[in-house]
């Protein structure tokens, strides 16, 4: 038997013995979902570093429990990662979206009151700077029914905002 299939059947039996004991330790620490994830990196990141398993079986045990501090300790950094990025994209937004809270309101309650399809399609050209064609490829609709609908809400948000013009 080759050394690294020895290796493969000992990382394999020391999973098979430690796998309870591992989650456990990441069930003290995350949520179920998280914990399970977790266990799953510990056995792929042995399963790719299969040749630094120690032969010893208490060696062993203990270099997994070293791999799930710091799958532990990655999945730490990153949460705080996204959780920093997230407050930067607050800020970032809240700075730039300082106009009049009613500034275009009536046009988006207008937008708001349209046909589901109508409106997004109004949003995709007016809002997203799509052309109608490229709005009606994301739609998965024909350009000749995205011109249609198009039209008919033009005409839908004329008539509602008439009022508002005069």
């Amino acid at each position: 038997m080759s050394s690294t299939t020895s290796r493969k059947s000992r990382l394999t039996v020391a999973l098979r013995e430690s796998s309870d004991d591992l989650l456990r330790y990441f069930l003290r620490r995350l949520d179920r979902e998280d914990a399970a994830d977790a266990l799953a990196d510990v056995m792929t990141t042995a399963w790719t570093r299969v040749d630094a398993l120690p032969d010893e079986p208490a060696e062993a045990r203990m270099w997994l429990f070293g791999v799930a501090r710091n799958v532990l300790l990655h999945m730490h950094r990153s949460t705080v990662r996204r959780s920093q990025l997230a407050d930067r994209l607050r800020n970032e937004l809240t700075l730039r979206s300082a106009p009049a809270a009613d500034s275009g309101a009536e046009i988006r309650d207008a937008i708001d009151r349209l046909d589901g399809d109508l409106a997004e399609l109004v949003r995709l050209v007016h809002w997203d700077g799509f052309s109608l064609v490229d709005a009606a490829t994301l739609l998965g609709i024909p350009s000749s029914t995205a011109r249609g609908r198009y039209q008919r809400a033009r005409e839908a948000l004329r008539r509602t905002l008439a009022p508002i013009a005069n």
